[in-house]
Order: C-alpha cells, then structure tokens, then sequence
C-alpha cells in the first residue's frame, strides 16, 4: 500500500525546517567574531523558515500521525540533521557515545510507533 502524501510530506517539510533551525541555533558557532546581537538577529530570521516548515508540517502531519508520533520524527529526524550537520559544518566527530545516545532515542521512536504492547 502506498504512502500518502499526507505521510510523506510533512517528513520532508520536518528535515527542511531541521535544517533551517540546527543553522539558526549552531550555524553561529563558527562566528564567533561576530556580536551577540547580531547572531540573535540573524538566527531569527533563519528561525522564522522553519517555523513556516514546521507548523504546516505538524498540521499536514497530524491527519496521519498522532502527536506523540510527530514529536518522535521530529526527534529523530532533528539528530539525523544535527549529525550531518555537525560533521560538515561543525568539523566535530561523530562518536560511538553520540551513536549509542542516537540509536535510543529512535529505539524510543520505534516503540511510539509500534503501538499498545
């Protein structure tokens, strides 16, 4: 049976508005030249295209998803950016304790999804 786009579509505004939002909230570590005012201004506004993703994506996404299942992707879909994003942009390491945290967190997804024991 094929995904609805009622499914899918609010995945992909998610990992669009994680982007915007690990930008707006770590973008600014690589500047730190920069005054804090300044870096509160910009990140802002880089925090309003994801709140433009985001709500739409929650509302699009809840006439498939519960509330608790949204906020799981979300959870997971915010790791998965923030570790591509950390490595590309940050240069840090992804370790094996990042990992380890990681894979309980989308354990804890899977059991949202998985429904009454």
């Amino acid at each position: 049976m094929p995904l609805s786009w009622t499914a899918i579509v609010p995945i992909l505004m998610l990992i669009a508005s994680n982007v915007f939002m690990t930008f707006a909230w770590y973008g600014q570590l690589k500047v730190e030249h920069r005054p804090l005012w300044l870096i509160l201004l910009i990140s802002w506004g880089i925090a309003f295209f994801e709140y433009c993703l985001a709500v739409p994506a929650n509302r699009i996404g809840r006439l498939t998803y519960d509330p608790a299942e949204l906020k799981a992707l979300q959870e997971v879909i915010t790791l998965s950016v923030f570790a591509v994003f950390s490595v590309t942009w940050l240069k840090e390491p992804v370790t094996p304790n990042h990992l380890v945290g990681f894979a309980f967190i989308a354990l804890g997804a899977f059991f949202v999804f998985r429904g009454p024991f």
